[in-house]
C-alpha cells in the first residue's frame, strides 16, 4: 500500500516542483516499469514477457496519462481519493452488470460513496479543478476495466510485464506532439522521480502485491486497499506541504465508508478474487 501511495506522490512532487511535463512523465513511467517487470520476470522465470493484451495495454496506457495530466492540479490526497473511488465504482458496478445481487447493506454503501465524490466535487473554494478531477476519474475507469480485464490471468506477474511493453509506444505516440512543438521538457529530478514512480512504486510494488494476496482473502485484500488514499492523505501533509481540509475529511469518510461497507458484506467469489487480484 505504501508503493501505491508512493505513485500519487511521486506524481504530485514531479508535476507540481520539476519542469517535466505529463507525456514525457507518462512515458519514462511506463518504461521504466516495463523494464524493472522484465527483468524481474528473467530472473524468476527464466524467460521473457508475454504478448502484450492490447485491450488491457491500451486500458493501462489511459490510466497512466490520465493520472498524470491530473496531477497538474490535483492534491497528492485528493486525486488519489477520486481515483480510488473511481476505481472501486466501476468494479462494482461491473458486478451489478453480471447479475450480482445488490443488498440493503451495499446498495447504502453504494449511495454513501456517491454522495461523498458529489459532495467533494461540489464548487466552493476547496473543490478540486474540475478538468483534473475528470481526468482523475477518467484513470480510476481506465484502472478498472484494466483490473476486469485481468480475470483469469494465470500469470499475473508476466502479463503485466507484457502490458507494460505494450503500453510504451502508446505513451510515446501521445509524447510526439509535445516534442514536435518543443513542449516536452524534463530536469534530472523530474525524471528520477518518473523513474522511481515506474520501477519502484508500481514495478516492485506489483511484485510485493502480488506476493502478499497469496495470504490474503478477497474481502481482506479489497478492504486492506482502502488504506491508500489515508496514507497518500497523510504523506501529502508530511512531505509535500499539503493540506487536509474538512471537506476532504468529511469526503473521504464518506466514500471509504461507503465502500467498505460493499466490500465487508461478500464473501470470497472468483468474481471478487480476480478484481482484487488485479488492482494496482
Amino acid at each position: 500500500m505504501l508503493a501505491f501511495a508512493a505513485n500519487s506522490l511521486l506524481a504530485r512532487q514531479a508535476l507540481d516542483s520539476t519542469p517535466i511535463d505529463a507525456a514525457t512523465f507518462t512515458l519514462i513511467r511506463l518504461a521504466s516499469g516495463a523494464l524493472t517487470l522484465w527483468l524481474i520476470v528473467r530472473i524468476s522465470r527464466g524467460s521473457a514477457w508475454t504478448r502484450p493484451d492490447w485491450l488491457a495495454a491500451t486500458a493501462l496506457f489511459a490510466y497512466a496519462i490520465c493520472f498524470s495530466f491530473a496531477y497538474r492540479s490535483l492534491t497528492a490526497a485528493t486525486g488519489a481519493l477520486i481515483l480510488f473511488a473511481a476505481v472501486q465504482l466501476t468494479m462494482i458496478g461491473a458486478g451489478l452488470r453480471a447479475g450480482e445481487a445488490l443488498t440493503r447493506r451495499s446498495g447504502t454503501g453504494v449511495l454513501l460513496a456517491v454522495a461523498g465524490l458529489i459532495y467533494l466535487l461540489l464548487p466552493g473554494i476547496t473543490a478540486p479543478e474540475p478538468a483534473g478531477a475528470g481526468l482523475m476519474a477518467g484513470a480510476g475507469v481506465a484502472w478498472g476495466l484494466y483490473s476486469l480485464r485481468g480475470r483469469g490471468v494465470t500469470e499475473p506477474l508476466r502479463a503485466s510485464a507484457g502490458n507494460f511493453l505494450g503500453a510504451v509506444p502508446l505513451a510515446l505516440a501521445a509524447m510526439t506532439p509535445f516534442l514536435l512543438t518543443g513542449e516536452a521538457r524534463a530536469d534530472s529530478a523530474g525524471l528520477l522521480l518518473a523513474i522511481l514512480s515506474g520501477a519502484v512504486a508500481s514495478g516492485l510494488g506489483y511484485v510485493i502485491w502480488y506476493a502478499a494476496l497469496a495470504g490474503l482473502a478477497a474481502t481482506q485484500a479489497a478492504t486492506i486497499q482502502l488504506s491508500v488514499p489515508v496514507i497518500t492523505a497523510l504523506g501529502g501533509v508530511l512531505l509535500l506541504d499539503e493540506l487536509l481540509t474538512l471537506r476532504l475529511g468529511l469526503a473521504s469518510a464518506a466514500i471509504l465508508g461507503g465502500i467498505a461497507l460493499v466490500l465487508t458484506r461478500r464473501r470470497t467469489t472468483p468474481a471478487r478474487t480476480a478484481s482484487a487480484n488485479r488492482f494496482r
